[in-house]
């Protein structure tokens, strides 16, 4: 491991011998910044490529003579800033006063630096390796400056490595109205390149106090004289401390900069050295990982394990920032380590910050744990924070409640009654997400025609938008669907072909599935719709795609091919029985039974080969050993105790009170025989001859947990809209639940098939 990872230590280098360091020397003042301000509540690191054209100068570096880029009487040409772009910098730089705002508008004030930094302030650790910009220093006046900047002129051949970086410091120590004249001076652009020659000559302490000083002055963040020193501090890594890596990587952040050859190089020295991690150094090193979005899944192990040995020091904010940096880096927390933040969390959530919360409530999404005293106290606080929280932690608050399945009618009426007034504020994909959460969870707020109202209306508000992000639509669209609402002039859109060709080429996502579901639902529910609809080649795309993933998932489950097999035995065969997507626009299978007005069943089936599929099924069904660990799995799931409190919830018994009732009693006459001949008697009760039209058309679904919302029967929106437009082709839906079926896998073989005659032969069950 350690010779792998010594391979990214950099070789030496000469810093004036290559065309890249003189075009970066020659250059090292034209920085556009008028191009490269960073936009309000946006991550800096998103837009951190070059934001001005190169300027082609003829190179004037060999290694005879290293100093003619100091000699050149060209060389200082059109270095200066504009005035007018070093104004604007001003104004947008880190610690520059906002505007005045009204109330409404702080509450949506987002400060992508600053905000995920609280945690810095809580511990006097984090002062050794972390940038304080507040942090006191000795000011210097204009006239100091200017003798400063009047010996870099004087003396320029003559400065030692030292007083450059001495005299870089103390200039960004001038007050902050005077660094826009600083950086437009050409002397100031002279001392730049007189360091960027001397790179070499400094120690770590050196560069690490110039980029302090270029963080001061905000320096852009795109300036190629940064790719030097990206490089210089590549080769220094392995003699830094822990301590000031991570300022340096604080820096870089704070400076807006992503240095990727750095941060590669960066972890792989904390991946040798991650046990001798302070708690303030973890914490840090974890919100760095984030804000950067990458890391090796190795380290992020490694850090895990020294979250565990930390965790009873961890303040609140510290575990807000854990789960964010996990979060931003797409790496997972185990569930025990998930569970142990939420005790931490539950034993103070009040002086939580709303900040921390939601990233909380990210990872708990992210990992699909379900702490149920954490979210019970989450109901309970959120309510009241919901009305000074931005929208777009508001959207993150929804979308958790609805990807955990918890619908807590607290919390989404307070995001219901909050949001109408400040709509506008929403983002294509907050809007988005708000209206899926709503639609997932099934669930209409008290005030649902104003709500529904002012996002419909925001959604023809944010088309613009849609072209760049044509998933948020459909996921509009699809959400509105679930609630039953279909505004026709956005399907009409959505299912365009210039709106469907950009959805397939410029998104990242893919997108058939969803436009295949909102065609599917368009065409059952609004029979009067005569706009838009897919290609009959889409659709075909569309239904093999979700049909592929339905079989394949209800293939591997032991309780659907138990189902199936014993439905064929009571029916008389595979040709009374149809394994299919009645709506393959709904994403799952159904068994389909039809029934004459005798109630007897009819061989629709044809398509069925008796023996091959008997031979088939026959083979599926002995290849699954329904053990009672098999089954326990099924019923508690990965883990045992708090999916069976789950289970009790939805059912108010203990799991062997569900099964005693679950169990049909076995007084009926038509079955009281042996269990050996269950199978024959049931073939005799469906005679295969009966071929008149059907009376009743059945759609049986075997349902588990994940389709209802989480400790209920309330149905999730795609499943009950589902059962809607079943209903209205005329289908009567036979549910096996879960909390029914499943404990009975342990019962008899003839129990089961008198459970299943009951539900199917009984109306109305």
């Amino acid at each position: 491991m350690a010779a792998t990872l010594k391979l990214l230590k950099p070789l030496g280098y000469r810093a004036f011998c290559s065309p890249l360091a003189c075009s970066v020397t020659q250059s090292v003042a034209y920085w556009n910044v008028g191009s490269c301000t960073r936009h309000k509540g946006q991550d800096p690191l998103e837009h951190s490529s070059l934001c001005h054209p190169t300027k082609k100068v003829e190179n004037p570096c060999n290694t005879s003579s290293p100093h003619r880029i100091l000699t050149t009487s060209s060389a200082l040409l059109g270095l200066e800033f504009s005035r007018a772009s070093a104004s604007k910098a001003s104004a947008l730089k880190p610690g520059s006063p906002r505007a005045m705002k009204t109330d409404e508008e702080d509450v949506e004030v987002f400060d992508s630096f600053e905000d995920p930094r609280v945690f810095l302030q809580l511990r006097p650790e984090y002062q050794f390796h972390s940038y304080n910009r507040s942090e006191p220093c000795h000011p210097l006046s204009v006239s100091e400056g200017e003798l400063i900047l009047h010996k870099v002129t004087v003396y320029q051949d003559n400065l030692q490595p030292q007083t450059i970086a001495d005299y870089l410091c103390k200039l960004s120590s001038m007050p902050a109205e005077q660094h826009p004249v600083l950086l437009s001076s050409t002397r100031f652009a002279l001392l730049c390149q007189l360091s960027v020659k001397n790179i070499q000559l400094f120690d770590a302490p050196d560069l690490i106090s110039i980029l302090k000083a270029f963080v001061s002055l905000g320096i852009p963040h795109s300036h190629s004289m940064l790719d030097v020193y990206e490089t210089r501090f590549c080769h220094k890594v392995w003699e830094m401390s822990l301590d000031q890596l991570l300022l340096v990587a604080d820096l870089w952040r704070y400076l807006g900069r992503r240095v990727p050859r750095f941060l590669k190089i960066f972890f792989s020295y904390f991946n040798l050295h991650w046990k001798e991690l302070s708690l303030s150094q973890l914490i840090h090193l974890i919100y760095i990982i984030g804000e950067s979005r990458q890391v090796p899944q190795d380290l992020m192990q490694k850090l895990e394990s020294l979250i565990l040995k930390y965790i009873d020091l961890i303040n609140l904010e510290e575990a807000g920032t854990i789960c964010l940096g996990f979060f931003k880096s797409s790496s997972s927390l185990s569930e025990f380590v998930m569970r142990k933040i939420g005790d931490l969390v539950c034993a103070d959530m009040q002086h939580l910050s709303s900040y921390a919360l939601v990233n909380i409530l990210k990872m708990f999404r992210f990992t699909h744990v379900d702490h149920v005293n954490f979210m019970k106290q989450f109901g309970q606080i959120a309510p009241q924070r919901i009305p000074s929280l931005g929208v777009q932690g508001v959207m993150h608050l929804t979308l958790a409640c609805s990807a955990l399945r918890i619908l807590d009618e607290g919390v989404m009426n307070a995001v219901a009654a909050s949001l109408p007034p400040r709509v506008a504020y929403c983002r294509s994909k907050d809007v988005a997400k708000i209206l899926w959460s709503f639609g997932t969870l099934n669930y209409k707020p008290p005030n649902a025609e104003e709500f529904y109202s002012s996002l419909i209306n925001e959604v023809h508000r944010k088309m613009p938008e849609f072209n760049r992000y044509p998933e948020h639509l459909l996921t509009c669209l699809l959400g509105l669907a679930f609630s039953e609402y279909f505004p026709v002039e956005l399907i009409n859109f959505a299912l365009s072909p210039g709106f469907i060709r950009l959805a397939r080429e410029r998104s990242k996502f893919e997108l058939t599935k969803e436009l295949y579901t909102l065609d599917g639902t368009i065409g059952v529910e609004c029979p009067d719709y005569r706009g838009n609809r897919l290609s009959s080649s889409l659709q075909q795309e569309g239904l093999e795609i979700l049909w592929n993933l339905a079989r394949k998932d209800m293939s591997s489950k032991p309780e659907f091919l138990e189902a199936l097999f014993l439905l064929e035995t009571m029916l008389g065969g595979p040709q009374y029985i149809k394994h299919h997507m009645i709506l393959p626009h709904t994403r799952s299978s159904d068994l389909e039974v039809q029934l004459d007005v005798n109630m007897k069943p009819l061989p629709f089936n044809r398509e069925a080969t008796h023996t091959e599929d008997k031979a088939r099924l026959r083979l599926k069904h002995v290849g699954v050993s329904l053990t009672d660990d098999l089954i326990n799995q099924l019923l508690k799931g990965k883990s045992g105790g708090h999916v069976q409190g789950e289970t009790e919830a939805e059912t108010g018994q203990q799991p062997m009170e569900l099964e005693k009732k679950a169990a049909i009693p076995l007084e009926c006459s038509l079955y009281n025989v042996a269990d050996g001949l269950g199978a024959m008697e049931m073939a005799d009760l469906c005679p295969p001859a009966c071929t008149q039209a059907p009376q009743v058309k059945l759609a049986i679904q075997l349902t588990n947990k994940n389709q209802y919302c989480y400790g209920s029967r309330n149905l999730l929106g795609l499943h009950n809209m589902k059962r809607r437009q079943l209903n209205r082709l005329g289908y009567r839906v036979v549910e096996l639940s879960h909390w029914e079926w499943l404990p009975l896998l342990k019962r008899t073989r003839l129990e089961k098939l008198a459970f299943l005659h009951e539900k199917v032969f009984t109306p109305d069950i």
